[in-house]
């Protein structure tokens, strides 16, 4: 499952989605408003206007798999920015289903080395 990988790409449709619209509009969604692949294995991610509700959508192996969480009394941190598609790790999306806002600021840095010499 998506959540267990590191490897995956999960993608934020930022700003609110209806969320009547199930696989075929989503994937759509993605190719065309988003400009990504909905067959690549990546995860993408949508809200409601009221952030109580958030679809995901990734393909799997032969076919698509749409995944919902819907608060009941809470609302999700969905991030507020300009970009039309926010790019985060599998550790934000489960911060951000938490709860949680995405960034962190007081979180340690990724460090990128290319040599342990």
């Amino acid at each position: 499952m998506w959540e267990s990988s590191f490897a995956v790409q999960v993608y934020l449709a930022v700003g609110s989605t209806d969320m009547r619209k199930q696989i075929n509009s989503l994937s759509i969604l993605v190719e065309q408003s988003m400009e990504l692949d909905p067959f690549s294995g990546s995860v993408f991610v949508f809200c409601n206007r009221k952030r109580s509700t958030v679809k995901a959508l990734y393909w799997e192996r032969n076919g698509f798999c749409l995944w919902q969480k819907r608060l009941e009394r809470e609302r999700f941190r969905w991030p507020e920015t300009t970009e039309e598609v926010m790019r985060i790790s599998p550790r934000e999306l489960r911060w951000l289903l938490d709860g949680l806002e995405v960034v962190q600021g007081s979180a340690h840095r990724q460090l990128q080395y290319t040599s342990v010499t």
